[in-house]
Formats: structure tokens, C-alpha cells, sequence
């Protein structure tokens, strides 16, 4: 049996399907996807393969994570849908659309492009797995052992929302943290390197990001011919937290023109 993702739909109206980022889950999307719903949007929050409440598996590439969404839509009897991704739920978006176009009417990718990254999350893992699980009993411990490895404060709280209760005394991560860890390339990949998709595509980045780069466009518009790139203020990778009004009013713009 294929397993499908675990999601959290709001609203009703036109399907909006939301991917989070790496290490992320989809309530990370929760007060944005309410927005979006309120202006007549059926809005998947999606917790994608080895993430949130979503199904572990020691397999994870950007075709299985595009597969996983096409199940979804399956199963939840959906022809046709927009999606925004950040991050690496925007190479998902890229992957699936350029698998899938005929699913997809609208994508926004935030803060990523098509192109392959070199890893840099090792800080972040170090940190994560130097965390033992089985003496912390508190989320202040944890964020303690974290601030060894990561200084920023609003990092190890994004990262600190994964903590959860598996039982009484026993804290877990909602991530497969050790496929994860194995699996760091797989998350820089570009995509297909001939894949396109010519539908309408919204590419929004940080002003503080070097996610996306002038000399990126090249490559984007090779695989998106149909898309154009916005600027978020005041923003770094985290542009949909970090200026939630200027990326809502950006994102809503473009899926209802």
C-alpha cells in the first residue's frame, strides 16, 4: 500500500497546496495558510516524507518526494492544483511541476532555484544529533545543547518546534533526523536537468538571501520559461516569517491574476 502524507486542509474554494522547507513540517505555515484560505483557497498544509507527521522512509529524493505529492493529490481526488514551496518544498514544487504539469495551473517557489546547492546544513545536524534524546527532558535543555552549534536564536526555535512528547518523560523529533543526516546531498540536488514547466511561476527570495542570485535567472527561465522573480523586504531565507505581510500580499497578488 502507498502511504500518503499527513496534511492539515483550511478554507474551501481552489486547491493550495503548501510545502514546507527542510527540517520544517507544515505548521510552520499554519497563520500564512489561514490567510490564504480566508481569500478563498482550499489550503493543504502538507508535512512531506521524513518530516512532521508524515510517514519515515529511508528513501529521499526529489522524484520520491514529487511522486509522494502526486499520490496525495490522488487520494484526496484533486485534478488540479497552485502550490507554494520554500526552500526545499520549492525544489518539490519545481520537480513536480516539471513532472506533472498538467496538475499544476500556478507555483510560487520561495527563496530556491532550480540549480544544485552545496551542503550546508552540517552545522545544524551536528547540533540535532549531538541533542540525547533519551537524558534531555525539556525543550530549555535542548536549546542549550543546540546553542553550541547554532547561535542564532529564531534557528533553534524553528528547529525546537520539532520536539514533541512521544510519551510521559520522553522527548522525540517529528523528523527522521538520521535519514536526513545521510541523505545531504540529496537535498542541494538541482532538478532534471532538461525538465521544464511552462506554466505561470512566481520565484520570491530574500533581499538578505544569496539563495537566489542576478546570475541564477539564466537557468530558472531555461526551466521556467513563463516566470518572473520578486524581491521580499527586510528578509533573509526565512522571507514568509520574516516579512509575512509583504510575501502574502506578493503571493495572493500573483495566484489570483
Amino acid at each position: 500500500m502507498t502511504e500518503t502524507l499527513h496534511s492539515k486542509i483550511l478554507g474551501t474554494g481552489t486547491p493550495l497546496l503548501i510545502l514546507h522547507g527542510f527540517l520544517g513540517m507544515s505548521d510552520n505555515w499554519k497563520t500564512l495558510g489561514n490567510q490564504y484560505a480566508k481569500e478563498g483557497f482550499e489550503v493543504h498544509l502538507i508535512d512531506q516524507r521524513n518530516h512532521g507527521k508524515s510517514f519515515w522512509s529511508n528513501d529521499f529524493d526529489y522524484d520520491l518526494l514529487s511522486e509522494d505529492l502526486k499520490t496525495y493529490m490522488e487520494t484526496n481526488q484533486l485534478e488540479n492544483a497552485m502550490i507554494i514551496g520554500h526552500s526545499m518544498g520549492g525544489k518539490t514544487a519545481m520537480q513536480f511541476a516539471c513532472n506533472y504539469p498538467n496538475l499544476v495551473s500556478k507555483m510560487i517557489v520561495a527563496d530556491i532555484g532550480p540549480k544544485f546547492y552545496p551542503p550546508h546544513h552540517q552545522p545544524i545536524i551536528d547540533g540535532l544529533n549531538a541533542i540525547d534524546l533519551s537524558t534531555i527532558s525539556s525543550r530549555n535543555e535542548a536549546d542549550s545543547e543546540l546553542g553550541k552549534y547554532i547561535t542564532d536564536f529564531g534557528t533553534r526555535q524553528f528547529l525546537l518546534k520539532n520536539l514533541y512528547w512521544v510519551e510521559k518523560g520522553q522527548l522525540g523529533f517529528r523528523f527522521n533526523l538520521k535519514v536526513l543526516s545521510e541523505k545531504m546531498n540529496e537535498i542541494g540536488e538541482n532538478i532534471g536537468t532538461t525538465d521544464s514547466y511552462d506554466g505561470p511561476t512566481l520565484f520570491l527570495r530574500g533581499d538578505r538571501s544569496e539563495y537566489i542570485m542576478q546570475s541564477d535567472l539564466e537557468v530558472i527561465e531555461t526551466h521556467f520559461p513563463n516566470s518572473e522573480l520578486q524581491t521580499i523586504d527586510n528578509a533573509g531565507h526565512w522571507l514568509h516569517a520574516e516579512n509575512p505581510k509583504q510575501f502574502f500580499e506578493k503571493s495572493i497578488r500573483f495566484l489570483k491574476s
